[in-house]
C-alpha cells in the first residue's frame, strides 16, 4: 500500500453520527493501511499510537452525537419552540469543536512545560524499568517530572504480577524484556535494583543489554548513603556494576575508632584513590583532615566536594611535592597527623617505562622515604601505603618503583619508630585516572573502533569505594610491617570488559570494532597479587590477607637511597635508574 492511500482515507469527510459503526471489513482495510504506513517510515512504535488517535476521534465523535441528542430530546420534551431546529443541527458540531479546541490547548501546555523540563522539544524518552519495589515507585516520581514516558515494569515478584505503580502496569518478569511486545515503543531500558544482589543486578543488566535498547541505571546504594546521588537521577551503567559483588562490609566500631576525633593527612589527596579516601574517612568524624596535593585544580575539587558534604569538617589544604622533604617536615611538624594515607604516585606504566623512570624513582620510591620519615618525626601514629599488584614480580619502572616503596616500609618499620607502617596491595582501580575505561567510552563515542593490546591480557579490577573502604580496615587491623592484599575477586579479560561497553552503549561489536594493538613496553599479559616466595596468612577481615614477604637486604636498600638522594636522581640516566633498580629489587626483571 502507499502513503497516498492512508492520506486520502484521513481526508476523507467524516461519516454522520448516525452511521458511526465501521464493518470488521474496512476495519481490516484500516490496519492494513496503517501497518503499511508504518512499514515505509521504519518506526513500529507509531502503529499503537496511531490506533490510540482513532479510538479517541471515535469516543469524541460518538459523546459529542450522545449530547447532541440528549440536548434535541430536552428541548422536544420541554417544547421549547423559541429553539431553532438549525442550532439543535449544529450543536453536536460546535460541541465537537470545542471538545477538541480543549484538548489542543491541553496538548500545547503540557508538551510546553515538557520541553521547559527536559530542556528542549527533542523525542519523547519512552522507559521500560526493571525493578517494582520501592526505588522504582521513587524513580517514576522523578521521571515524570523529567518528561519520560513509563511503558512498563518488569519485576520478578509473582505479587507484583498485574500490579500498577503510578500508572504503569507491571508487565511481567525480568526475562520478559526479551520479548519483542514488551520492549515495542520503548527508547531505554532503566535498572531500578539497588538493594538488590551483586549478581541479581548484574543478571538484570545482561537481560537488558541484550535488547540492544541503551541501558541506564539508578545510583548504587553506596551513592545514596552518601547522598551524593539522587534515586531519579539515572545514569550510564558503568563497569563497576558489572563486576558482580556485594558491597564490602567493614568493622564499622574498629574503623571510627581509628579516625573519629583524629587529625588525617592524606598524600594525593586529589587523585582517585586519594578523593575517594578523603570522602570515606570525612564519615567517621575525623577531627581535623590535611590535604596535601600537587596539583592546583585537583585540590580544588576534593575541598569544593568535602566542603559541600561535610560543611563543618575543619580542612587544611595544601600544595605540596612528596620529593620535598623539608616541607613535608614542616607540614608533618605544623600538623601533628594522627593517621598518614600516602595516595601520591606516578602509576602510568609506559610513561614512566619509556622517559620518565627518574621521576618514578623520585616519586614513588624517594617519595615515601620521605612522607614515613616526616610522619615518624612528627609522632603518627599509622603510616599507610597505597600500593600495587604491579610491585609483585615486577617487569617494569613503575612496579619496581611500588615494590622498593614497601621495602623503605619494611625498614622503617624496625627501626623502633612508634608510628606503624602497612602497605595494602590492590590492583587497578576503576574509573581512576589513567584507567582503560575512559579511553574505552571516547572511542565508542567516536564510533570506533576499540583499541586493546592483547587478546588475552587480564587485569583485577576493584571499584575506587571498595578499594579505599578495605584500605580503611587494613589500617585499623594492621600492625607495623605488614602488607595487605585486598581480595580482588577473579581477573577479568580487557577484552571482555570492551565488549560490555560496547553492548551497553547500545551498539554492537560489528558497528564499532575491536583492534589489538600489541603489548607496550613493561606491560605484563597477566598480574599478580603475590611474588612467588611470598606466603599469606588470614586476617580478622575475610577480604583482607596479610602477605609473609621474602627477606629483603633493608639496610642496603636505605644506604643506596640515601646515595642517590645526595647526588640527586635527577642526574641519572635512563639506564642507570633501571640498573639501580635491578641491584635493589631482586624480582625485578626487564622487559
Amino acid at each position: 500500500m502507499k502513503k497516498s492511500a492512508l492520506c486520502a482515507a484521513a481526508r476523507a469527510p467524516p461519516r454522520a453520527a448516525s452511521s458511526t459503526r465501521i464493518a470488521p471489513d474496512q476495519i481490516a482495510e484500516l490496519r492494513t493501511l496503517l501497518q503499511a504506513f508504518v512499514k515505509s517510515e521504519g518506526d513500529t512504535a507509531r502503529l499503537p499510537r496511531l490506533f490510540t488517535l482513532y479510538r479517541k476521534l471515535h469516543s469524541l465523535t460518538s459523546n459529542s452525537a450522545v449530547a447532541g441528542l440528549t440536548s434535541a430530546v430536552l428541548v422536544l420534551m420541554l417544547q421549547l419552540r423559541e429553539v431553532p431546529r438549525a442550532v439543535l443541527a449544529l450543536h453536536p458540531v460546535i460541541s465537537l469543536m470545542g471538545l477538541c479546541m480543549v484538548r489542543i490547548m491541553y496538548r500545547m501546555l503540557y508538551e510546553h512545560a515538557r520541553s521547559r523540563i527536559t530542556g528542549g522539544d527533542g523525542e519523547v524518552k519512552r522507559a521500560i524499568v526493571m525493578g517494582a519495589g520501592e526505588a522504582a515507585r521513587l524513580l517514576l516520581a522523578g521521571l515524570h517530572q523529567q518528561g519520560w514516558i513509563v511503558l512498563g515494569l518488569l519485576d520478578d515478584d509473582p505479587a507484583k504480577r498485574g500490579a500498577r505503580i503510578l500508572g504503569a502496569p507491571v508487565l511481567g518478569t525480568l526475562d520478559d524484556a526479551m520479548r519483542d511486545e514488551v520492549t515495542a515503543g520503548a527508547t531505554h531500558i532503566i535498572t531500578a535494583m539497588p538493594g538488590a544482589t551483586a549478581a541479581q543486578r548484574r543478571r538484570a543488566i545482561e537481560l537488558a543489554s541484550a535488547t540492544g535498547l541503551p541501558v541506564l541505571t539508578v545510583p548504587s546504594f553506596s551513592e545514596l548513603r552518601e547522598g551524593t546521588a539522587r534515586i531519579e537521577r539515572v545514569r550510564a551503567i558503568e563497569p563497576e556494576d558489572l563486576l558482580g559483588r556485594d558491597p564490602v562490609k567493614l568493622d564499622e566500631a574498629g574503623v571510627a575508632a581509628l579516625i573519629s576525633g583524629k587529625t588525617v593527612l592524606v598524600t594525593g589527596a586529589g587523585g582517585s584513590i586519594g578523593s575517594e579516601l578523603c570522602r570515606q574517612v570525612a564519615l567517621y568524624g575525623p577531627a581535623k583532615m590535611v590535604l596535601y596535593e600537587l596539583s592546583e585544580f585537583a585540590l580544588y575539587q576534593i575541598e569544593q566536594q568535602l566542603s559541600e558534604l561535610h560543611p563543618h569538617l575543619p580542612l587544611v589544604r595544601l600544595m605540596g611535592d612528596v620529593k620535598n622533604l623539608e616541607h613535608l617536615r614542616a607540614t608533618f611538624n605544623a600538623q601533628r597527623p594522627h593517621i598518614v594515607f600516602h595516595a601520591a604516585a606516578f602509576k602510568h606504566v609506559p610513561l614512566m617505562e619509556e622517559e620518565n623512570a627518574w621521576a618514578a624513582l623520585q616519586n614513588n620510591t624517594l617519595g615515601t622515604w620521605h612522607a614515613a620519615t616526616a610522619a615518624a618525626e612528627a609522632g603518627a601514629e599509622r603510616f599507610v601505603l597505597i600500593s600495587t599488584d604491579k610491585a609483585v614480580n615486577p617487569t617494569n619502572v613503575m612496579g619496581a618503583t611500588k615494590r622498593a616503596a614497601e621495602m623503605v616500609l619494611s625498614h622503617m618499620a624496625m627501626q623502633g619508630h612508634a608510628t606503624r607502617f602497612v602497605a595494602v596491595r590492590f590492583g587497578n582501580v576503576l574509573g581512576s585516572s589513567g584507567s582503560v575505561i575512559p579511553k574505552f567510552k571516547e572511542q565508542i563515542a567516536k564510533g570506533g573502533p576499540v583499541t586493546v593490546t592483547h587478546p588475552e591480557i587480564t587485569r583485577y579490577f576493584m571499584t575506587i569505594p571498595e578499594a579505599a573502604r578495605l584500605v580503611l580496615q587494613a589500617a585499623a587491623l594492621a600492625e607495623s610491617g605488614q602488607v595487605y592484599v585486598l581480595d580482588m575477586g577473579e581477573p577479568v579479560r580487557i577484552v571482555d570488559l570492551a565488549r560490555d561497553l560496547i553492548r551497553l552503549s547500545g551498539h554492537r561489536e560489528e558497528e564499532i570494532g575491536i583492534v589489538f594493538s600489541g603489548l607496550r613496553p613493561g606491560e605484563k599479559l597477566y598480574e599478580e597479587l603475590l611474588a612467588d616466595d611470598d606466603q599469606t596468612i588470614p586476617s580478622a577481615h575475610p577480604r583482607l590477607r596479610i602477605a609473609r614477604l621474602g627477606d629483603q637486604s633493608d639496610v642496603a636498600l636505605l644506604r643506596r637511597l640515601l646515595v642517590q638522594e645526595d647526588v640527586g636522581v635527577t642526574t641519572m640516566t635512563q639506564e642507570h635508574v633501571k640498573q639501580w633498580l635491578c641491584e635493589v629489587v631482586s624480582e625485578y626483571r626487564r622487559q
